[in-house]
């Protein structure tokens, strides 16, 4: 069985331009990027400059975008937040789209110390970087890539002169996004000073890539070649590798630090936690019943929620309320939000997409004197294990034999201890819909 998947290799470094000339390599076509950017209204604003060159002595393709704005216009956060909003995007489309330049918002605010929706992007909201953000997320889902791992990318050393004035490298967004989703760099000794991982590049994979390490064993089916324009002792170039992997091979990955979290020694690829990327919704509640109020949540369950869960809140006016939190995949969003509008009071639903950390799990069945219980077993990166049976079938047995749930969750535990433990290299169970990973 395998597992649709992408590589990004990039040993010199992550830049927006590279990876949309890789997508162009695979044979994107350019109208697969032009139609989206024409839903912002950038047509005619804009040429793509695509020549295939070689770097090192390899091939691949360089792109530069060319502004036929004669005078370009100051883009906020604000402004560009509501234009790609309000474009006629398909729905997953607008929120990678969304979540890229988030990410880029938020790390800009935070290293110049202002509110997000202040930030006036230099970089970021220029054309180019519009058309290498929109272009990339066109080009992933134009090549139906559902899992995406990044290698490890150097951040460069030395200095950049940019419209701020000449910062040091890593530029202070590179680092600050790098530091908020754990993202890992990898050293620039022996490079040339010099900057080899852009903000756009790095928030592209920090929104997109299901994890940082090396990629795992596959068998390689299509590529395409990005170059980047500095010269180097070495090819500058980014691959993109679209492939098959086996069922399995994704979790030696460890979907974030090459196969082991930050501190802890390599074990087995099952015990290793992976980096996740989840969507957060939440809505302040204070005009609904609490019968309204469970009916939305078992309605968002339904609709695939991972959790839902509320917190008791004071809201304006001393009003008491209830702010009510939904954790999901991304591509969930617009089916929880048609739950939200169709069985919720709220006017307005904020999401953000989050890292986790999540234990690789499995499910095993015990026999007790009273029945069989799935038990959930959690690999820790220790190599220990965790066993925890599961409720579900522990209340079952309790009402149909009469007894307490304690008795019965010790005798499953002993069960588990006397039965071989779980294949690790079995099927991981995903994260349980009812309970928080």
């Amino acid at each position: 069985m395998t597992t649709p998947l992408a590589v990004v290799d990039c040993p010199t470094g992550l830049a927006g331009n590279m990876l949309l000339a890789a997508l162009f390599d695979l044979g994107l076509a350019q109208a697969a990027v032009e139609a989206p950017l024409a839903a912002l209204g950038l047509e005619g604003r804009y040429r793509l400059q695509l020549e295939e060159r070689r770097s090192g002595g390899l091939r691949g393709l360089h792109l530069a975008v060319e502004s036929l704005e004669l005078e370009p216009p100051h883009r906020h956060w604000s402004e560009l937040r509501a234009l790609i909003a309000a474009a006629p995007l398909q729905p997953e489309l607008r929120n990678r789209i969304l979540a890229v330049f988030t990410g880029l918002a938020e790390a800009e605010a935070a290293v110049h110390g202002l509110a997000p929706e202040q930030v006036h992007f230099h970089e970021v909201g220029a054309l180019d970087a519009l058309v290498d953000v929109v272009g990339v997320c066109a080009g992933l889902a134009h090549f139906g890539v559902e899992r995406l791992i990044c290698t490890v990318p150097p951040a460069g050393h030395g200095t950049v002169r940019t419209a701020h004035g000449v910062l040091p490298l890593p530029a202070p967004a590179v680092l600050e996004l790098a530091r908020r989703g754990a993202i890992p760099l990898a050293s620039s000794a022996g490079f040339p000073p010099g900057e080899l991982t852009t903000p756009t590049g790095l928030a592209l994979m920090a929104a997109l890539a299901d994890g940082f390490g090396p990629a795992p064993a596959l068998v390689p089916q299509a590529l395409g070649v990005g170059l980047g324009s500095r010269q180097l002792d070495r090819p500058n170039m980014l691959r993109l590798v679209l492939g098959q992997a086996v069922q399995g091979a994704l979790g030696a990955v460890a979907e974030g630090l090459g196969g082991q979290a930050p501190g802890v020694a390599a074990g087995t690829a099952a015990s290793a936690p992976r980096l996740e990327t989840v969507l957060e919704q939440q809505a302040q509640i204070d005009d609904a019943s609490p019968e309204d109020l469970a009916f939305l949540a078992d309605a968002l369950r339904e609709a695939g929620a991972l959790e839902v869960f509320s917190q008791p809140i004071l809201m304006k006016k001393g009003r008491p309320g209830l702010l009510l939190s939904v954790i999901a995949w991304p591509e969930q969003a617009e089916a929880l939000r048609a739950v939200w509008w169709r069985h919720g009071s709220s006017l307005g639903v904020r999401e953000q997409w989050m890292r986790r950390w999540a234990l690789p799990r499995h499910s095993h069945t015990v026999h007790t004197a009273w029945g069989p219980v799935r038990v959930k077993t959690a690999h820790r990166p220790d190599g220990g294990l965790t066993h925890k049976p599961e409720y579900g079938d522990l209340a079952d047995l309790a009402l149909r034999h009469g007894l307490p749930l304690a008795q019965l969750r010790q005798a499953a535990l002993e069960a588990m201890a006397a039965s071989p433990p779980p294949d690790p290299n079995a099927d991981p169970l995903p994260p349980c819909p009812t309970e928080p990973s």
